[in-house]
């Protein structure tokens, strides 16, 4: 009996794992398996924790509310104003925001009793986050220069010989359409999958020597428990940083699709003068309420 239980090996985890069966609705469109079922509780988790810090704000906040607040000037000030500055940053806070939240906590389910899997181990979630910052991106280009003037600096770089431009063309625009927003879907997928499967890969090899093998290999197990438990804590950390890159690359897309603040209105005295008034007017109004609080 030891041999044939040796000789079947760990029950490893498998790719396959990560397409379930739909126990809700199955056969329908509206099919609901497991990570879905995940995905649907941690959007509901995220509005429930926004909506009760908005509506429990106060002058003075307690902790709960310092802790939302603390995340939000975080990321507006690590990334939002460090790429976009204020002026042009504060209509992409929110967005920023957003995503940040959604993909560590979607992210750190995989650590939860019971989920145990990211939100993010099929391709479908970083894919729709990847393609919403694809439209924000071409539409603050568009919103600030047009259609025209976004696709010639995006397309046609300054300063290149025109010969380049007949492989550069289209190079820039699978880049602009294709390349960046596949790179972002498969970075934070691709992580999230190695991360279950070598987390999964350490448990239940300790599951299997300490059931399955001889006081002589059990040893092996501790090792691997140890392994699962360092695994499980690098992947805490891997959760937050995926959340935080995907983040700063859709600002830095942002940033590269809008003119720099200094260039907006030149050569245009009465735009530039209402461009400065209205900055003027927003700092004025942000050290008002820093008086009042």
């Amino acid at each position: 009996m030891p041999e044939v239980l040796l000789a079947s090996g760990p029950d490893f985890p498998s790719v396959s794992e990560l397409l379930p069966n739909a126990p809700l609705f199955h056969g329908t469109v509206f099919a609901i398996n497991s990570i879905i079922l995940i995905r649907l509780v941690a959007t509901v988790l995220i509005l429930l924790i926004m909506c009760v810090a908005a509506a429990r704000a106060k002058v003075v906040p307690g902790r709960f509310q310092s802790a939302v607040e603390w995340v939000i000037d975080f990321l507006r000030s690590s990334i939002v104003y460090e790429f976009l500055g204020e002026e042009r940053g504060e209509r992409y806070t929110s967005l920023i925001v957003t995503l940040f939240v959604s993909i560590f906590l979607f992210n750190f389910c995989e650590n939860i009793p019971g989920a145990n899997v990211a939100a993010d181990t099929t391709i479908a979630m970083p894919l729709i986050l990847a393609v919403w910052s694809l439209i924000t991106y071409w539409a603050a280009g568009i919103r600030t220069k047009g259609l025209w003037k976004f696709l010639k600096d995006e397309l046609l770089p300054k300063g290149v010989p025109w010969p380049i431009y007949i492989l550069l063309v289209p190079i820039n625009l699978l880049e602009i359409i294709i390349i960046r927003p596949f790179s972002l879907t498969i970075r934070l997928f691709i992580n999230m999958v190695a991360g279950y499967l070598l987390v999964g890969l350490c448990f239940a090899a300790t599951q299997w020597f300490f059931v399955s093998t001889g006081w002589d290999l059990k040893w092996i197990g501790v090792v691997s428990l140890l392994g699962g438990f360092v695994m499980t804590c690098f992947e805490m950390m891997v959760d937050a940083i995926q959340a935080y890159i995907f983040s700063v690359l859709t600002a830095a897309y942002i940033m590269l699709s809008i003119p720099d603040s200094s260039q907006v209105g030149a050569g245009d005295p009465v735009k530039a003068s209402k461009l400065q008034a209205k900055i003027m007017s927003k700092k004025a109004k942000r050290n008002l309420s820093k008086v009042k609080g």
